[in-house]
């Protein structure tokens, strides 16, 4: 099974080439500059440009069903021969959340609790972002299981930045 990892801004090359990774998705701030890792060709690199919020606020991008239709689009052309990297700026909110969606999408009879508890497992600082979650739940079709599965893990263990991980999804 091809793996799903999470990494920081920071973070991010240094996480490409130890896991081999094929496909790198990008959510930050737009006008964050991110290089993308030269082993990565433009065509599986996906950014998506939103902050990282869950009420409107002036000069910043909410997240939403738009953004999670980009996401679910980019992963499900995802060959899974090799892992993929999904990052945010500090590798807690907006990455754990579409790390999160990207299993449930990929693998949909994944119970949303038991992958919630692999995820805080595996991330004690994960906090994933509750917009982007019930985006997805409502895209999916998962009546709500996703969101109450996030809910139930609470947030995590405060951290300036998430240490790269790899989600337990098989």
């Amino acid at each position: 099974m091809p793996s799903i990892h999470v990494s920081s801004l920071s973070r991010l090359h240094e996480t490409v080439t130890a896991v081999g990774a094929s496909h790198v998705v990008t959510l930050i701030n737009v006008a964050t500059p991110v290089k993308r890792p030269d082993s990565i060709p433009e065509n599986r690199h996906l950014f998506i440009g939103v902050s990282d919020i869950t009420e409107p606020m002036d000069g910043h991008i909410l997240p939403g069903e738009e953004h999670v239709n980009r996401l679910l689009s980019f992963v499900r052309t995802w060959d899974r021969e090799r892992p993929i990297v999904i990052h945010c700026w500090a590798g807690i909110s907006r990455s754990t959340a579409s790390a999160f969606i990207t299993a449930c999408a990929l693998r949909p009879h994944l119970d949303e609790a038991e992958l919630a508890l692999r995820l805080r497992a595996a991330a004690p600082s994960a906090t994933p972002n509750p917009r982007l979650v019930a985006a997805a739940d409502a895209i999916l079709g998962r009546g709500g299981r996703m969101s109450s599965a996030i809910a139930a893990i609470g947030r995590g263990a405060d951290a300036y930045e998430g240490t790269p991980f790899e989600l337990p999804w098989d």
